[in-house]
């Protein structure tokens, strides 16, 4: 099964999982649990309930007290993730496939057919092709709801620049059908993801407020998200070992954001202080699987981030490096030094 990021599984237990990144096990795939069939959840589809799961702690301790055959020892990334079995996978949601078929139908709701007028913008503003656009999260299996936020989805590095770059000069239009989100709406979204990613409110303000990636659709939430295509990706699983190394906190120098708005996402970084955790100091790049971490820091800026430090070992290449990985608990974050913040 060829999944990556932007695409859902749904299991024969009709759990709903996100595919995260594009190197997985031959039969397995690392996705985290997103909804959960459940008599009192608050949102339906063809007359079943469905609840939906948002911090990542949550998602784990769901799948430890009720399905703890999606977790296991991953000894490739050296830590337990939620995988599943391609047997027990009974859909495979595409994006590109959704998209496809919204744009061909004949009965889309409102918030459908604005999320098909968003990619409509998207590939006229940016000339791309169609299939390098898709519209995932709940749109996608029909467990949206009107306040649901739009989630296009690009691939290709070539393609999602120049949606990137679109996107940017039709923030800066102003009237347009695309705006940046106002201090009242990074307070409501602060107010969200804090639950889940603890900063303090003016760093995230201040990190938040620079986003393309992010904001409003002719007022509808959107978060697009830019993955590279297959043809771009040169690891198979077990190609690279990862080794954890226990948490840390660094300060470093970002030397190369061009992968920062790809989920994954990757900053090359210099002049790593280590405040805790031996190896820290040999962090050369921070990274990401979460899309709450792209587009977080500019090159020539310092940031300070805590996360987990693991050594990565290329067999290929008989090479090896240090990373610190951010996201995988609530008290990881990557924040940009007020002093060094770039008006770029």
């Amino acid at each position: 099964m060829k999944a990556r990021e932007g695409d859902l599984l749904e299991t024969c237990e009709n759990l709903i999982f996100d595919v995260k990144g594009l190197i997985h096990p031959v039969d397995r795939v690392i996705a985290f649990v997103r909804y959960f069939p459940d008599g009192s959840g608050r949102r339906t589809r063809r007359g079943r309930a469905f609840e939906k799961v948002y911090s990542l702690s949550r998602r784990y301790d769901l799948l430890q007290s009720r399905f703890p055959q999606y977790l296991l020892h991953d000894p490739v990334f050296d830590e337990t993730l939620c995988e599943v079995p391609v047997d027990r996978v009974l859909k495979h949601y595409k994006p590109v496939e959704n998209l496809r078929r919204m744009r061909s139908s004949k009965s889309l709701d409102f918030l459908e057919a604005k999320a098909v007028q968003f990619a409509e913008l998207l590939k006229k503003r940016a000339n791309v092709p169609w299939n390098a656009l898709g519209i995932s999260g709940s749109i996608m299996i029909g467990l949206h709801t009107l306040e649901s936020d739009i989630d296009p989805v690009v691939y290709g590095s070539r393609n999602c620049k120049k949606v990137y770059s679109a996107l940017k000069t039709m923030l800066e239009m102003d009237p347009g059908p695309v705006r940046p989100y106002t201090r009242r709406d990074l307070q409501a979204l602060y107010d969200f993801r804090s639950k889940d990613t603890q900063t303090g409110f003016e760093d995230f303000i201040r990190t938040e407020s620079r986003k393309t990636m992010q904001g409003k659709f002719s007022e509808t939430d959107y978060f697009v998200r830019f993955v590279k295509d297959w043809n771009e990706i040169d690891e198979n699983y077990g190609d690279v070992q990862y080794e954890n190394m226990g948490d840390a906190r660094v300060e470093a120098r970002v030397i190369d954001d061009s992968q920062s708005i790809f989920t994954p996402c990757a900053y090359k970084v210099e002049n790593t202080n280590s405040f805790e955790g031996g190896a820290a100091q040999h962090v050369d790049e921070i990274t990401s699987f979460r899309g709450r971490f792209c587009e977080q820091a500019k090159e020539g800026e310092t940031v300070v981030a805590v996360g987990k430090v693991e050594r990565v070992m290329d067999r290929r290449r008989d090479h090896r490096h240090y990373r610190l990985l951010v996201g995988g608990k609530p008290s990881h974050y990557l924040i940009v030094k007020e002093r060094t913040l770039s008006n770029q």
